[in-house]
């Protein structure tokens, strides 16, 4: 048995992957020097030094769409990611590029969402719009907070109490860009945007079906025709459609009729399920926790932790919303019972 160190894997991509993959002795590099590893690649470190970060294990404990699910079954943003990581990393294996820079950009492109999934997100962006004059409703007050850009600085500026993961650009690239209408300058990651679609919008089929919001017989019958009749077929269609094509036309796609098809059911849910009247409810009482959190440590700065006022550098209102942006489900609920629900006498 002999040991494989890292420039031994390094050799061993450029045998093994396509020659479209990023390789990792061909990164743009970090923004910091550092010394390399003597077993890992550049991109398995990323992988890791994400893996063991604090925003990482924060993700257990922030909602991915039903806020006041009862039951161990439901996804959380952390079961999302590791099933983006999974989706995306068999899409890459299979296309011969570069598994661990997807795992990376995978591991890392949610660390930014706020508690209360894509609620949150839009309750700091009228909070700051709010705040800074901006008239809400508006893209430039949509704008004001992305979850893609506050994973960025989380993994670039909050982490290790300001100075940062120090990440690749390759990895910092593909966290960036995986949302939207956005592209990676790489194939790893476009094959983690689209893998982003794949998941959340089956795994948010199951959750509902679960919630009893939907039966799977209340899907379109034209997805249920060209992806399958359920989570498991529906998930081997995409990912397999996304393999053939890519490799048909030398870049990261799916066929037309496949997209197509995803992107009808991620409207169906859009429809039936993310503006159902239980969501809804929960979403309101999540925008008005949040709203009063952010009001409240905007009133009172000196309590919003030194490390994050130090970070902000003067910037009272970005400290704010990156201490709320960093809290999970529970503890911005416990904060709120804390400041603003008297407790009741004892006696």
């Amino acid at each position: 048995m002999r040991v494989v160190y890292r420039e031994d894997q390094q050799q061993r991509e450029h045998e093994a992957l396509s020659e479209e993959a990023a390789f990792a002795d061909g990164t743009e590099g970090r923004r910091s020097s550092s010394e390399p590893d003597a077993l890992r690649t550049d991109y398995q470190r990323d992988r890791d030094k994400i893996l063991h970060s604090k925003s990482f294990r924060r993700l257990s404990h922030k909602t991915q769409v039903f806020l006041a699910s009862e039951g161990d079954h439901f996804r959380t943003r952390l079961t999302h990611t590791l099933e983006v990581a999974q989706i995306a990393r068999t899409i890459t294996r299979a296309l011969g590029l570069n598994e661990d820079l997807t795992e990376a950009i995978s591991l890392g492109h949610d660390l930014g969402h706020t508690p209360f999934g894509h609620t949150g997100e839009a309750a700091l962006a009228e909070c700051l719009a709010r705040h800074k004059g901006v008239a809400p409703g508006t893209p430039e007050a949509a704008a004001l907070y992305r979850h893609n850009e506050q994973s960025v600085r989380v993994v670039e500026r909050i982490e290790n109490g300001g100075a940062g993961l120090n990440l690749t650009a390759e990895v910092r690239d593909g966290i960036l860009n995986h949302t939207g209408d956005l592209q990676a300058e790489t194939c790893e990651g476009r094959i983690v945007g689209t893998a982003d679609r794949i998941a959340y919008v089956n795994h948010d089929i199951d959750d509902a079906i679960r919630a009893g919001i939907l039966r799977e017989a209340d899907l379109p019958d034209t997805t249920h025709r060209v992806l399958g009749a359920n989570h498991s077929a529906r998930i081997e269609t995409l990912v397999t459609d996304m393999v053939r094509t890519s490799a048909e036309t030398g870049d990261i796609a799916m066929s037309p009729e496949v997209w197509d098809a995803m992107m009808e059911l991620r409207a169906f849910l859009f429809q039936n399920v993310y503006t159902a009247p239980s969501v809804m409810a929960e979403v309101e009482k999540a925008k008005h926790l949040l709203a009063d959190l952010f009001d409240y440590y905007a009133a009172h700065i000196d309590e919003v932790p030194e490390d994050y006022r130090a970070i902000s550098e003067g910037d009272d209102l970005r400290a704010v919303t990156d201490y709320i942006a960093g809290m999970t489900d529970r503890y911005a609920t416990a904060t709120y019972q804390r400041l603003f629900i008297p407790h009741a006498l004892s006696y």
